[in-house]
């Protein structure tokens, strides 16, 4: 059994949005599947570790298959207080020691899941963790920061870089980006969105709260329009 290091969830969202690494099978690391996200790692021929969810998605015979190729199956009721990824997270974490998360397949679909995604690190039990998640999807990178005073690379296919406080925030500062803040405080959430890089390294600072950091791309239909 796989401990430590990068886990990879997949979640049920629309494979449009995944990342190319994904369907060409070159992100590294073991899998958990989310759901649906379980048959299509088994798809792809990339083994997962565990399955977690409750399956609703999936047809009988579909989920005959995720018991024929998964060991660890998690099986929750349809009813229940938690996500399909927020009890995947859980796994990753306390079953398997996961030192860092990164969900692909969050975004995308229903606004709803995809909202439920983003604010999961806002729930207690996840809030510590904030810094060691992830939502990566093809035009995205998402993370999430407690405070204090980070400095951040660009990833090379990325253009802009979005600084979305999710709470209330003191003392906020992006201090060598395109578009800059100087301890401002922010008393409720808004998306400081477009801002830009103006080398290969952004740094950004504050006092409370939890700050949403993007990098993101246009895709190539937006940027022919």
């Amino acid at each position: 059994m796989p401990r430590g290091g990068t886990f990879n969830l997949l979640v049920g969202g629309p494979k449009a949005n995944w990342p190319e690494d994904l369907s060409t099978r070159n992100i590294a690391g073991p899998w958990i599947g989310v759901d649906r996200g379980t048959l299509r790692l088994i798809d792809l021929n990339i083994q997962p570790v565990a399955a977690v969810g409750d399956f609703d998605s999936l047809q009988a015979p579909e989920l005959q298959r995720v018991r024929r190729n998964v060991k660890d199956i998690r099986q929750s009721q349809p009813e229940k207080d938690y996500t399909d990824t927020q009890l995947a997270v859980t796994v990753a974490l306390n079953d398997y020691g996961a030192e860092r998360i990164d969900i692909y397949g969050a975004t995308g679909g229903r606004l709803d899941h995809f909202l439920a995604n983003l604010f999961l690190v806002l729930q207690p039990e996840y809030k510590a963790y904030a810094q060691r998640i992830r939502l990566i999807d093809r035009q995205n990178t998402i993370t999430f920061y407690l405070p204090g005073h980070y400095t951040v690379t660009k990833e090379p296919d990325k253009n802009y870089l979005a600084f979305i406080p999710l709470t209330p925030i003191d003392h906020l500062s992006l201090t060598n980006e395109k578009y800059q803040l100087h301890n401002e405080p922010i008393p409720y959430p808004i998306s400081f969105a477009s801002n830009e890089f103006v080398g290969e390294t952004g740094e950004f600072q504050f006092d409370t709260g939890l700050l949403c950091v993007i990098q993101s791309c246009d895709t190539f239909e937006a940027r022919h329009e």
